[in-house]
């Protein structure tokens, strides 16, 4: 299938590696000239290097905190007019909420909903302006159905997902979409560390937790980050036009209800 966005623009953030890596080479493989973002500079070349190579496309890479006034601002400089933005940032800790304390929730605001929130008021009204915008928010499925020992996740991720559900509705009209997509068990470093996590609570090994989580999961396995990046590319493209404020969950069957 032909998705129809080549020759567009796309920003990626925490594009270095993981879903967000899949996310910006799967546009890159649509011919989508990306502009990718993360902390970690070196990871961050050999990436945009990696995209480079295996498509053809440009690729601008961006090194800085995004969650950080002068991070989304060097991003923005690289990339003013996006026709695609992706919303990433690395997810806060896991542990229990006695130990949060303001500042833990702050920092996990910022990184999680504010973040997003500040892209896309940066970004939405060109994209209205031009009659077409695509925005896809990487948030988790923890918004479904939370996880306990994620709470500072659980409830940053839930304020995005209700600010989008607003928004989305007022945009459409003028060609711009805003959907989420919710993650869940995903073969990435995000996923090895909540399962170190888990396993010196359980008195288990890391490898056991993962190999327990991936056999109690309907599909048996966790996923691969190429199937995110692919479902990423297709709310982007010509076709998902008709789709807007939806949380697109992405989990092998993991969440046990009707809706």
């Amino acid at each position: 299938m032909d998705l129809g966005i080549s020759g567009r623009r796309a920003l990626v953030c925490a594009a270095s590696k993981g879903l967000g890596k899949a996310c910006a080479m799967a546009l890159a493989r649509e011919g989508v000239a990306v502009t990718i973002t993360a902390r970690g500079a070196e990871a961050l070349e050999a990436t945009a290097a990696e995209i480079r190579a295996a498509t053809g496309v440009a690729v601008v890479a961006v090194a800085g905190d995004i969650t950080t006034p002068e991070g989304r601002a060097a991003a923005l400089a690289a990339c003013p007019d996006p026709d695609i933005l992706v919303n990433n940032a690395g997810g806060p800790p896991p542990g229990d909420f006695r130990d949060w304390d303001r500042s833990a929730w702050i920092k996990a605001l910022d990184a999680n909903m504010l973040t997003p929130i500040e892209l896309i008021r940066a970004t939405v009204d060109g994209m209205i302006a031009r009659k077409w915008g695509r925005i896809v928010n990487i948030t988790s499925a923890a918004v479904k159905a939370p996880i306990p020992e994620l709470g500072l996740s659980n409830g940053a991720r839930s304020g995005l997902t209700g600010f989008v559900a607003g928004l989305s509705r007022k945009t459409v009209r003028d060609g711009v979409t805003i959907n989420n997509i919710l993650p869940g068990p995903f073969l990435t470093d995000r996923l090895r560390s909540n399962a170190a996590f888990q396993a010196q609570k359980v008195g288990k090994s890391a490898e056991d937790v993962l190999a327990e989580r991936a056999a109690a999961n309907p599909a048996g396995r966790a996923g691969t980050p190429d199937e995110f990046g692919a479902t990423c590319a297709f709310l982007c493209s010509v076709h998902a036009g008709y789709i807007t404020g939806q949380n697109v969950l992405l989990d092998g069957g993991a969440f046990p209800g009707t809706m």
